[in-house]
């Protein structure tokens, strides 16, 4: 190739170099590709944050709303120890029947621990039962105590993140799942044994 060619490609070049860097035709297009990324990244937030806090709303009306059942006599535990199984199932559907506007059939996920206590001041030493970034279900169990009895109602619910974008910044169990959480403490009334 002789220098003639070359410098005649570096002429032809750099006016269509210059023309391609003053044209604006694009700008907004190429504006639009750079904000677009952020714009529903943050979109995606605000909707998964949004519909985890209205779940977890409805999972705490639903401890609320159960625990008033408890308080009032119109629910109450089996005395035989032995039903505990039963009534932890028993407990569940009620909760989950509540739920079930925001949450999969069947609950998956959501746990339930109902206790008794000898005063307020005992209740306060119960810590939330994570262990190895999990919810760790071994000490639950599911019966309340009758008239005048101090009693806790505790609902884990394992929210699954929608969002894979969302999953590594919101998700504090293993899986990419929230751990959203009820509790109610409360006296029950002296109704009639």
């Amino acid at each position: 190739m002789s220098s003639s060619t070359s410098r005649t490609r570096r002429r032809f070049g750099r006016p269509l170099l210059r023309r391609f860097l003053r044209r604006r035709d694009g700008s907004t297009a190429i504006e639009f590709s750079i904000l677009v990324i952020p714009f529903v990244l943050l979109v995606f937030a605000i909707l998964e944050s949004c519909i985890s806090f209205a779940a977890q709303q409805i999972m705490t009306n639903a401890a609320d709303d159960v625990a008033r059942l408890y308080r009032t006599g119109q629910e109450r535990s089996p005395s035989d120890p032995n039903q505990s199984a039963a009534e932890a199932v028993r407990l569940r559907a009620m909760v989950c029947d509540k739920m079930q506007i925001l949450v999969s059939a069947g609950c998956p996920g959501l746990s339930v621990d109902l206790r008794t206590f000898n005063s307020f001041a005992s209740v306060s030493s119960i810590d939330t039962p994570i262990k190895d970034g999990d919810l760790d279900t071994g000490q639950f169990g599911a019966m309340a105590g009758g008239a005048g009895s101090k009693n806790m109602l505790r609902v884990y619910y394992k929210w699954p993140i929608i969002t894979d974008l969302m999953r590594l910044s919101m998700s504090n169990l293993s899986g990419g799942k929230v751990l959203h959480f009820a509790m109610v403490t409360w006296q029950n009334e002296p109704y009639p044994d």
